[in-house]
């Protein structure tokens, strides 16, 4: 599951590096998008696009995370990773609380080092009322950001730190991660004055509002018994 898992990350971490290769491919999508929402190719969701094509809103994909972004400072991704036989087991025995830190910990948070080995968490919070027990993490990532390039009031030197909130939840089978980048931090350079706690506060509410777009899969039945025969 690892390679699978690291697959897919891959987009959801590098972001807009994934974004521009896929743009420059012109890759199809692997999920639909039909009158502005979004379905994935697993069926895990569908979601009304966080973005608008006439704002310079692009979508990409792959099998288990899609990427929205435009020119305006948005960039969202979801993964949804269909829990195998391992993944379930760790839930079972470690509970919701311990699994999701332990998802974010050994697949996320080291995937965001290997893209950016500077990477560092800042904080994080577990809320066991939102999403059934969620994990909302917030993430520094120096050199990190899609937005860098669009800060009109940067100067030469080290690249700006990008902010990154993540939330991690289970929902019928699926180990979602959502993330999202706080780009003011860049975009706005010396005229920025958010303190941590208002940022996490931001990233919050940006990520309960993605959430909010989703339409999660309905969780498979089980099979009916079979009627009892009568001698």
């Amino acid at each position: 599951m690892k390679g699978t898992m690291f697959r897919a990350l891959s987009v959801l971490i590098a972001g807009a590096a994934a974004a521009t290769t896929l743009a420059q491919q012109a890759a199809p999508l692997v999920g639909s998008l039909d009158a502005g929402v979004y379905t994935s190719p697993t069926g895990a969701f569908k979601m009304e696009m966080p973005v608008r094509p006439e704002l310079g809103g692009a979508i990409h994909d792959t099998d288990n995370a899609v990427i929205f972004r435009d020119n305006f400072g948005t960039l969202v991704t979801v993964a949804a990773f269909k829990q195998d036989a391992s993944q379930r087991w760790e839930l079972s025995t470690r509970g919701i609380r311990d699994y999701v830190i332990y998802f974010f910990r050994n697949f996320v948070l080291e995937d965001f080092k290997h893209f950016f080995p500077k990477a560092q968490l800042e904080s994080a919070g577990f809320s066991a009322d939102y999403m059934e027990g969620a994990l909302f993490t917030y993430i520094l990532l120096p050199g990190g950001s899609m937005f860098a390039s669009q800060d009109p009031f940067g100067t030469a030197g080290d690249p700006p730190v990008a902010k990154r909130g993540n939330l991690t939840f289970v929902r019928n089978g699926y180990t979602f991660v959502i993330s999202t980048e706080l780009s003011e931090r860049v975009t706005e350079g010396t005229r920025y004055h958010k303190t941590t706690e208002e940022e996490n506060q931001i990233l919050r509410e940006r990520l309960v509002g993605i959430v909010k777009k989703i339409q999660f899969a309905k969780p498979a039945q089980p099979p009916a018994p079979a009627p009892t025969q009568t001698p």
